[in-house]
């Protein structure tokens, strides 16, 4: 419940991993992906760069590719230097930097929307930036928008959204370039990444970034979608965490509640896949405070422009920085994607806005919340992990599949006032393993993340 109205068409958009194994599963499944590879093309067009030929393709000014389990880019030579004055601080330093330049993606959907994801290594004293150059189905060209500057702590600098970013055809939202006015047909139908990458002048630390990726989306405004039809049985066995145990706590980082629903479900699902803080991790928190996984998930994720815990790309870059584990921001297009995923033990991270008359048995309403689909009953109803809930003994809720469906797939709907506003589109934070079995990487791929 972390996400406001945006004032356009917004759709408001986890210590050590046991890479490559399935966490436990509870009932057996009867879905597998290539049920999904039978769907319609979907309106979404997920592309990132992981691999070592990948990072040796595009443009290099002081950056190199390297090889090994994980290959990245890092800074090799400094292609220069420049001050940068932290907003959010007022201060100002120096700083060396190197960048590397995708290709450019020629989008198989045209966009009204496109969201980056980034997963990387921040060693102190150093940070990155992300940007987004397009070109509109127009012929011409975007800015280019800055998507984030991000760090994995939060000493050297605040990590932080930009706003204010526009050409007047399109804007940045926090975390979300978007077309103002969809209805006009245009579209973005190629773009490229830029990563900066900045280090202390005199250190020989680097950041190390091994995924770069962005979603593209065109979803079709729609105040309800078609029923799907339930394939799937089985239920994951997911760490269960309440956000609203720590309403009150660290008004700093948005004053836990309702505001943590995103960092609180990232570390669902980053337990779930093994990962684990130390105590020396955690000594920051108060001792008297319950979870402080969860503080520290929610001080780890914060966006000191948006203000609060629910950028989604920061929060797939917070999960990434546990060892072993790769985190990504994209769209699904149905229920039968989540079976898809629940069936190769891939729980995932959903984005929804509704009255409370529209979900029975959530008890509230929201604007933008999130929460952890880990499974499906026999009847095809939803399993969730619902940090709004009381305690963490009441996470767990099952939904009923119908109602649960619309308010996630959805880009319209109506508010309390009765006032047309956005829908969240499919929107998900999906963290899988570094090294997939064979089984997940096939229905990563049915899903469209590779």
């Amino acid at each position: 419940m972390s996400r406001a109205e945006q004032p356009s068409r917004r759709t408001v958009l986890a210590a050590a991993v046991a890479a490559a194994v399935v966490g436990p599963v509870v009932t057996a499944g009867v879905a597998d992906a290539g049920d999904a590879a039978k769907a319609p093309a979907r309106p979404v067009d997920y592309r990132a760069w992981t691999t070592f030929p990948d990072w040796r393709t595009g443009a290099a000014k002081g950056t190199r590719a390297v090889a090994g389990a994980r290959p990245g880019v890092v800074i090799a030579t400094a292609a220069g230097k420049t001050d940068y004055t932290d907003p959010h601080t007022g201060t100002t330093a120096t700083w060396e930097y190197a960048t590397w330049t995708s290709p450019v993606h020629k989008l198989s959907v045209p966009a009204t929307e496109v969201i980056a994801s980034w997963n990387a290594h921040t060693p102190a004293g150093t940070w990155l930036q992300v940007e987004l150059h397009g070109t509109y189905s127009d012929g011409t060209q975007t800015p280019w928008y800055v998507m984030g500057r991000w760090a994995a702590g939060d000493q050297d600098i605040k990590r932080t959204s930009v706003d204010d970013q526009t050409d007047d055809k399109s804007t940045v939202w926090t975390d979300t370039f978007a077309i103002d006015v969809a209805t006009t047909g245009l579209r973005l139908v190629s773009y490229r990444l830029r990563l900066t990458l900045y280090r202390r002048p005199g250190t020989r630390r680097t950041p190390m970034v091994w995924r770069l990726g962005a979603m593209g989306s065109d979803i079709p405004d729609r105040f309800t979608v078609p029923a799907s039809t339930p394939g799937l049985a089985q239920e994951l066995s997911v760490p269960r965490y309440s956000q609203e145990i720590h309403k009150g706590q660290y008004p700093e980082y948005d004053n836990g509640g309702e505001a943590w629903c995103s960092p609180t479900s990232s570390q669902m699902i980053i337990e779930y896949w093994g990962g684990r803080l130390t105590p020396e991790q955690l000594a920051w928190v108060d001792p008297t405070f319950a979870d402080p996984q969860v503080c520290h998930a929610a001080r780890f994720t914060y966006d000191y422009q948006y203000e609060g815990c629910g950028n989604w790309p920061f929060n797939a870059a917070y999960a990434a920085t546990f060892k072993g584990l790769q985190g990504v921001v994209t769209r699904l297009g149905s229920l039968t994607d989540l079976e898809t995923l629940i069936a190769a033990g891939i729980p995932a991270i959903t984005s929804q806005s509704f009255l409370k008359a529209e979900l029975t048995g959530a008890g509230y309403g929201t604007s933008g919340h999130l929460m952890t689909v880990i499974g499906f009953t026999a009847d095809g109803d939803v399993i969730a992990n619902d940090p709004a809930s009381p305690s963490d003994d009441a996470v767990r809720r099952v939904y009923k599949r119908r109602e649960w469906e619309n308010i996630w797939l959805r880009t319209k709907r109506y508010n309390a006032d009765g006032k047309v506003v956005s829908g969240t589109g499919g929107v998900c934070y999906l963290y899988f393993p570094a090294r997939p079995t064979a089984r997940q990487c096939k229905a990563l791929a049915a899903v469209g993340v590779r």
